[in-house]
């Protein structure tokens, strides 16, 4: 198929060169001439103009938005110009599930189907094939299904239409916050072995052997067993986490929905706690420890 991808950031990028692996025309856009030099060495044509892209490409067009949520609106308003009627714009990025039914809703009126699709697989993609949760119109959705199947790691596997308009973003939102919940939870256990100092623990070894057989083993913990193996002590690593905002999108549907998930809520809180270098909260509760019980205050 032919496609235009808009964005050639650490994504775009390669999901724009297993797309041209696969056997497709792909013509990468991208306004930073760093991004396009990069990409060009990849083997797929690139170019720094929407509107040449689109009139260099067969009508209707396919187009792959790979940019981040705060500027799809930015580059939605100049595609706009340049679609056609049947046109089909996919955006691949971790937009907020009710924006992509808006955007849908908004390019109906021009005749073009808007597609959210949620991605996972980062910079592994290229490699090993990304997870896609599919939302929006199902006839459009197979008529460009052989560019699904290419990015998937299999034809027949790892990529699905979820349901109508921003259920792919849902899905993705909601994936992203079980995600938060298991890094936590495997951040705890290697930090409560590591404190464990009389038992001297490679933690890279105990990696490893739940790797194999281990009902927590996943593609997180062969992750985290690489990282331990090269930095066992997670050295010139500051202890800052951030978070994408999906974590946040996903607790507060929970909480719109009457839905229970401690899990991911308290994952969420603990990467926003990682951030405080001299927190208010912890000092004022030492302080308060002093006030009742006479308790020592350690000072800076």
């Amino acid at each position: 198929m032919d496609i235009a991808m808009i964005g050639l950031g650490r994504m775009g990028a390669n999901m724009a060169e297993r797309l041209h692996r696969g056997g497709h025309h792909v013509i990468g856009v991208d306004p930073g001439e760093a991004a396009r030099t990069a990409a060009a060495e990849r083997g797929f044509e690139v170019s720094a103009s929407i509107a040449e892209t689109l009139a260099a490409l067969p009508v209707p067009h396919v187009v792959w938005l790979m940019v981040p949520a705060g500027v799809v609106d930015q580059t939605l308003a100049s595609l706009s110009p340049h679609l056609s009627e049947g046109d089909v714009v996919i955006d691949g990025g971790n937009s907020y599930y009710k924006d992509s039914m808006r955007r849908s809703e908004q390019l109906q009126g021009e005749d073009v189907t808007y597609i959210d699709c949620g991605t996972s697989g980062g910079v592994w993609g290229l490699q090993e094939g990304y997870s896609l949760m599919i939302g929006g119109d199902k006839a459009a959705v197979e008529r460009i299904g052989a560019i699904f199947r290419t990015l998937a790691p299999a034809e027949d596997r790892g990529w699905a239409h979820v349901g109508p308009s921003g259920a792919g973003h849902f899905c993705k939102m909601v994936h992203n916050g079980i995600e938060y919940g298991m890094m936590q939870a495997y951040a705890e256990g290697f930090a409560l072995m590591q404190h464990k100092t009389d038992f001297n623990l490679d933690l890279a070894q105990v990696a490893k052997g739940w790797q194999h057989g281990s009902v927590v083993r996943s593609w997180l913990l062969d992750l985290s067993a690489d990282a331990l193996g090269r930095n066992p002590q997670l050295e010139g690593i500051a202890p800052y986490v951030e978070d994408s905002g999906e974590g946040r999108w996903t607790v507060a549907e929970a909480i719109d929905l009457d839905v229970p998930a401690p899990v991911i809520t308290l994952s969420l809180l603990e990467r926003l706690r990682s951030r405080e270098k001299n927190s208010f909260s912890d000092r004022l509760l030492a302080a308060m420890r002093n006030e009742f019980g006479g308790h020592a205050i350690k000072t800076t």
